[in-house]
């Protein structure tokens, strides 16, 4: 091996460490809002529910700034926009921590919104240019370790007795140490971004002018539906009209989440001897089987909970790594974050209209919208597959 090749696989090994580390870090603030707010909302003495002032806030900048990702790519590199929105997450969390009312927080929500959507599109378009169905699920995976740490760091803070202000700042230290690791190395990915996406110059109009786009992009709003709806709404639909126990259906529902995130480490390593058609295969006829499961009564529905997990592991990520492949280096910048905002937009819309819907037709139409919704999801997924075949 020549010292320059040597050199080349020193940088790319350094690039998938770092990658490792980045998305660890854009998962720790995720979640710990949900465990913050009892604390915040009694320091500023506020309803419970205006915790979706916060949530539609940060939604809201978040679907902003993924569907503009690949238009801010025609103006800067990946390096520098990997910087720029770490630092605004950096802000974000740092306004948490010192926000003196709760009005401040609505615009450091935003803030936090816009860091996070643009992050999370620069890395997953980066990764899917650069690494391979494997490294990009085990990405993803890094991303759930990620989610479920932050709230264990806020879980100690509070549990010893601190304030929910120093949870923030603890986190809001390590996204500052990222930013840093990201303006110091923005060269290492920025010129390997420009020899990759040198044609990456058309407009946002033109991309979404492709079909293929907007399958896409359905897909992933239906994933983000099924995947928070699950999440949100399994404890419910187990307690209150299953009967089962506040700890049984807790465990349940950790471990569905704990499924997502295994279920990505083992078809990471499944990935190297088979192709990103077979995982999305499997992860979305899995998905409306398992779904089946849990509309049936007994332990079998906790069974089919995990199960429902495990099968959108590989959903996300995969898709992600096929879509430069799919779409070309033209297209795939603005595909990429269009689908980011798309699974955020399913995020947002569907996990509550169903829950509305819940309290007028009953708790049972939770398992009723998974079965639909993983359906339709294959559906999609057949018939993107059909008008141009998965690559690898």
């Amino acid at each position: 091996m020549t010292e320059g090749q040597t050199s080349s696989t020193r940088a790319r090994r350094l690039l998938v460490l770092l990658a490792f580390v980045a998305f660890i870090s854009l998962g720790l603030p995720d979640a710990i809002l949900g465990v913050a707010w009892p604390s915040i909302r009694h320091a500023f003495d506020r309803a419970l529910d205006n915790l979706g002032i916060l949530l539609f806030a940060g939604t809201l900048a978040y679907m902003i700034s993924s569907f503009c990702a690949g238009a801010m790519l025609r103006v800067m590199s990946v390096g520098t926009l990997l910087a720029a929105s770490c630092a605004c997450v950096t802000v974000a969390l740092t306004g948490y921590a010192l926000a003196p009312s709760f009005w401040w927080l609505v615009p450091v929500a935003f803030v936090g919104g816009l860091g996070a959507g643009a992050i999370d599109s620069g890395l997953n378009l980066f990764a899917a240019s650069h690494f391979s169905t494997r490294v990009m699920n085990w990405l993803h995976a890094c991303w759930g370790i990620g989610a479920t740490t932050g709230p264990l760091v806020m879980t100690t803070v509070l549990g010893v007795g601190a304030s929910y202000r120093v949870g923030y700042g603890i986190v809001a230290a390590l996204l500052a140490s990222l930013t840093l690791l990201f303006i110091i190395t923005r060269r290492l990915w920025s010129d390997d971004h420009a020899a990759k996406t040198e044609h990456a110059t058309v407009s946002a109009g033109v991309a979404l002018k492709q079909p293929l786009v907007w399958q896409h992009m359905l897909i992933y709003f239906v994933y983000g539906g099924v995947e928070t709806t699950a999440g949100q709404l399994l404890f419910t639909l187990f307690t209150e009209a299953r009967g089962l126990s506040v700890a049984a259906a807790g465990t349940t529902v950790g471990g569905y989440w704990a499924a997502l995130t295994i279920g990505r480490i083992v078809f990471g390593q499944f990935a190297v001897k088979a192709t990103p058609r077979k995982l999305l295969l499997i992860g979305t006829i899995g998905a409306p089987l398992a779904a089946m499961l849990i509309a049936l009564q007994g332990p079998v529905a906790i069974v089919g909970a995990l199960a429902l997990g495990f099968s959108l592991a590989p959903i996300f990520p995969t898709y992600m790594t096929i879509t430069p492949q799919r779409l070309g280096p033209a297209i795939a910048p603005h595909a990429v974050g269009f689908q980011v905002a798309a699974c955020a937009i399913g995020m947002m819309i569907l996990p509550g209209s169903v829950a509305a819907v819940s309290q007028r037709a009953g708790l049972e139409a939770i398992s009723v919208f998974l079965i639909a919704s993983t359906t339709v999801m294959l559906v999609l997924h057949l018939i993107a597959q059909r008008q141009r075949g998965l690559e690898g």
